[in-house]
């Protein structure tokens, strides 16, 4: 059950995100392009860092923790998913708070007649 350590974190973030979308209605998914350039900028930056980290002996995965899919580089399939997950908790995170504060950002369409907002 040890191995399963990782994936259970990576399930904890995102259980605990899924309600701010489910209930706040961030849109954070209904607005997946700007997810996806929020995500995908820094993944490769990350996953080349931990690569280097991995090949010069500074970071290791305690092979009794990760699952035994390892990606070219040795990374475990669940360091990659952590760039995706840890992003996306952070900004479901945000926009919960944005939501409730009713904090602008800047690129929200401009009102409309009738608008509930």
């Amino acid at each position: 059950m040890r191995h399963l350590g990782y994936v259970a974190m990576l399930v904890f973030c995102l259980a605990g995100t899924a309600p701010l979308e489910l209930v706040l209605h961030v849109g954070v998914y209904r607005r997946w392009r700007r997810l996806l350039l929020t995500v995908l900028p820094v993944l490769p930056l990350f996953v080349l860092w931990d690569l280097y980290a991995v090949a010069r002996g500074h970071w290791t995965f305690d092979p009794a923790q990760v699952l035994a899919v390892r990606l070219p580089g040795g990374l475990p399939l669940e360091e990659v998913a952590f760039f995706v997950v840890v992003p996306l908790a952070a900004v479901l995170t945000l926009e919960a708070v944005r939501t409730v504060r009713g904090w602008p950002v800047g690129d929200e369409p401009p009102e409309q007649p009738g608008d509930p907002r």
